[in-house]
């Protein structure tokens, strides 16, 4: 059987198009992939092997009638707290363990639309609420560059199914940063579009003013052909922003010449490892030597970025996750008991330990008497960061920054210190809390052999400006493929 694991999208588009290969042939492969390396890495929740061998039939049968989209009969991945209709949406807990979806989210019949073959549902940390994909309740994905360590998370599955090789594209969700950094450490390109550029129609809420669909690619090209897809208006979704949709490809035909990068200062801080750190600083002078050029410029109140965004969306998360209660579907207790007692324990048997931990921080900010101190200040607080931003996109085009503090990191490494795991978003959180795009594109690796990512941030629905720098630096520098 053939192999296309390292074909990217447009590679694949343009063997398709051709008729030199067929999806199902492409399809096959994959899922014989999945089939011989998933046992050990466990990136899917559930594989859908039949329906993605009937879509790719259909994708042959469009393109032998004259279609062409860029994504036809291209096998992609989507992340398990987006719904698509008639699958399971277990979102990594056991409280939506058995539910099904009973529509598909915006972003999926954009998909399907195009004609891309969805393999499956990928793991991910319950609910999205974590950075290494340890908290699903279906066990951890593993990184495909070393099963020794996490593969960052949430959207450690969607991550770990691109380097992996099954599929060039996938789909996750980025709250504090849950897909630029599995990106950074599973060695792909990831990006977290504008807020309000793709429709949240069909995302199961975590915090509905930070949450955000977006790709994962093997390349910053596959990145734009997803996003040309998935991204535009949507009246399902009243976050939705009314504005056009630019074809993201044409960006990367353009240079960086005359672009003014920043480089922020507070970014750059005695915790950040030295060879990440490297990395960084080798993407500035790639830029340079490319006509950008860099300047120091300061985001003052990024110091309180962890502290804003831990009391803004466990807060968001507590009535958010209050709909969980086994009434109406997802998991109930066969423990006897009342009304309350049967809420109670169907709740505490159904969520993980972060997402309870998360639960009660929420509750306790939103309670009466901390409401003031805590959720209002948080607001505060946000806006300032958010000015920071504005006032930094007056001076320069692109912000360079890391991904993430570290390379992975170990399995267990952080997980008995709830604030060690939260600071490993400490570089992605601001972005969110701002509601403008960044994205990781692979760097170099570690001394021992695993990914290290750079992170570029652009302002609000600059996309264009953000896949032209990192399209110019993914040229300029040079990235090893995964062998598995």
């Amino acid at each position: 059987m053939a192999d296309f694991s390292k074909e990217t999208c447009s590679s694949l588009s343009r063997k398709l198009a051709s008729g030199e290969v067929s999806s199902v042939e492409v399809v096959k492969s994959a899922l014989a992939r999945i089939d011989r390396l998933d046992p050990a890495l466990h990136a899917f929740i559930k594989v859908e092997h039949e329906q993605a061998l009937t879509d790719a039939k259909i994708a042959d049968e469009r393109r032998a009638k004259g279609a062409n989209h860029p994504l036809l009969g291209v096998p992609v991945a989507v992340k398990d707290n987006i719904l698509v209709e008639g699958g399971f949406a277990t979102c990594g807990s056991k409280i939506l363990e058995n539910f099904k979806s009973p529509y598909s989210a915006t972003v999926v019949k954009k998909l399907r639309a195009e004609g891309a073959v969805i393999l499956g549902k990928t793991n991910l940390d319950e609910f999205a609420m974590g950075s290494s994909t340890e908290n699903s309740a279906f066990g951890p994905t593993k990184n495909p560059w070393d099963q020794k360590t996490v593969p960052g998370g949430s959207s450690g599955g969607s991550a770990a199914a691109v380097a992996a090789g099954y599929c060039p594209i996938s789909l996750g969700s980025d709250t504090g940063g849950s897909i630029r950094q599995p990106a950074s450490f599973c060695g792909v390109a990831g990006l977290k579009p504008t807020y309000g550029r793709v429709s949240r129609f069909g995302l199961v809420a975590f915090a509905s003013s930070l949450d955000q669909i977006g790709p994962f690619g093997k390349t910053v090209e596959d990145v734009a052909y997803a996003m040309n897809a998935i991204g535009g208006h949507d009246k399902m979704d009243s976050t939705s922003v009314n504005k056009p949709m630019p074809d993201l490809t044409e960006s990367l035909k353009k240079d960086v010449k005359g672009f003014v990068v920043g480089l922020p200062k507070e970014y750059f801080i005695d915790g950040v490892d030295p060879e990440v750190r490297k990395i960084v600083m080798d993407a500035a002078d790639i830029l340079a030597k490319q006509g950008a050029r860099i300047e120091e410029i300061s985001l003052p109140h990024t110091e309180y970025a962890v502290s804003v965004y831990y009391v803004l969306a466990t807060a968001e998360a507590s009535s958010n996750l209050e709909r969980y209660d086994g009434v109406k579907y997802g998991h109930r207790t066969k423990t006897p008991g009342g009304l309350g007692e049967m809420y109670a324990a169907s709740r505490t048997e159904g969520f993980g330990a972060e997402v309870r931990r998360r639960i009660l921080l929420g509750t306790y900010v939103l309670s009466s008497g901390y409401y003031d101190a805590y959720y209002l200040k948080a607001q505060k607080a946000r806006t300032l960061i958010v000015e920071d931003f504005r006032n930094a996109f007056k001076k320069c085009r692109i912000i360079l920054t890391p991904t993430a503090p570290t390379p992975p990191f170990n399995f267990g490494e952080k997980t008995s210190d709830p604030l060690q795991m939260y600071l490993s978003d400490i570089f992605t959180i601001s972005s969110n809390l701002a509601g403008i795009p960044g994205i990781n594109v692979p760097g170099g690796l570690s001394s021992k052999k695993t990914p290290i990512g750079i992170q570029m941030m652009a302002g609000h629905f600059d996309e264009e400006s953000l896949m032209t720098a990192a399209s110019a630096y993914e040229r300029g520098r040079t990235f090893p493929d995964l062998e598995l």
